[in-house]
């Protein structure tokens, strides 16, 4: 008899599903715990003995000028760079160090890069439907249809992003915005307990930057969120705390009108406005 087509996904493991590592404990309200984590790069230390500590349901802003460490923060929180020293915990029990990279995604964390990507080909639904947090092995999702739970769970994220009209319509000819706010809902689909957001609003009109701020703080208290970005209007308009990065370290933590009237960070960006 000949090999069918069963037969050979049956025989290759085309996808290794992540080993979870357990439930997560915020019994503590904290959802991330880093400490002292330093990371160096050809003797350059990108992160220098940085301490950070996200609670649960908290939307935290990240800044900073270029080479502040926020990307390679980033890098370490999602298992990509591993730091030369340091602790790196999600909830009280969860060591990010020792779970590689698509076991702390499969644990719940999450992350959103600057530029968008979505499968242009596919419609929003479709591309929703791909991101759902259920079992990625080839022939499942060969052979899956959408049980009713399902389906609602996809119509309620579409909601939520706004494009609950544009169901149909392929991914290639939404707008910048809209791709923006179609990959947080694929976020959302795999269903996060932390959110890292890079520069959400870069490329924006100030219609999709008012109506990113309205998604970003309707998801707080319902997830963690950690958005770094550049444009202070817009951190502004959504962060309670503001944490401000520099050589690798946090240099101060606070609101907004606390970080901006700091003289450390009217020094760090020599009084730049945009600050």
């Amino acid at each position: 008899m000949s090999e069918t087509l069963i037969d050979r996904y049956h025989t290759f493991d085309f996808v290794k599903r992540p080993v979870l590592a357990g439930e997560l404990d915020i019994s503590h309200r904290t959802i991330l715990y880093m400490e002292d984590v330093s990371v160096s790069f050809d003797g350059f230390k990108a992160l220098n003995n940085l301490s950070l500590y996200i609670d649960s349901g908290e939307l935290r802003c990240l800044i900073g000028p270029n080479g502040a460490g926020k990307t390679t923060l980033m890098d370490v929180i999602t298992g990509k760079t591993r730091p030369d020293s340091g602790l790196v915990y999600f909830g009280q029990t969860m060591n990010c160090l020792a779970m590689d990279e698509p076991s702390i995604a499969q644990a719940g964390i999450c992350r959103k890069f600057q530029k968008p990507s979505v499968f242009e080909q596919l419609n929003v639904s479709e591309n929703l439907e791909l991101a759902m947090h259920v079992d990625k092995r080839v022939w499942t999702t060969l052979l899956a249809s959408l049980n009713a739970a399902q389906q609602e769970r996809i119509d309620e994220v579409m909601e939520t992003i706004g494009l609950q009209d544009m169901r149909h319509q392929q991914a290639g000819v939404l707008s910048h915005g809209q791709k923006q706010w179609l990959e947080i809902g694929m976020l959302l689909m795999q269903e996060p307990k932390l959110m890292l957001v890079d520069e959400p609003v870069a490329g924006m009109t100030h219609q999709e930057v008012d109506r990113t701020a309205e998604l970003l703080l309707s998801l707080r208290g319902k997830h963690s969120i950690i958005v770094v970005e550049h444009d202070m209007e817009f951190v502004r308009s959504i962060a309670n705390q503001v944490t401000v990065l520099h050589e690798g370290a946090v240099l101060t933590e606070g609101s907004m009108d606390e970080v901006q009237n700091d003289p450390r960070v009217i020094q760090v960006y020599l009084g730049d406005a945009t600050c």
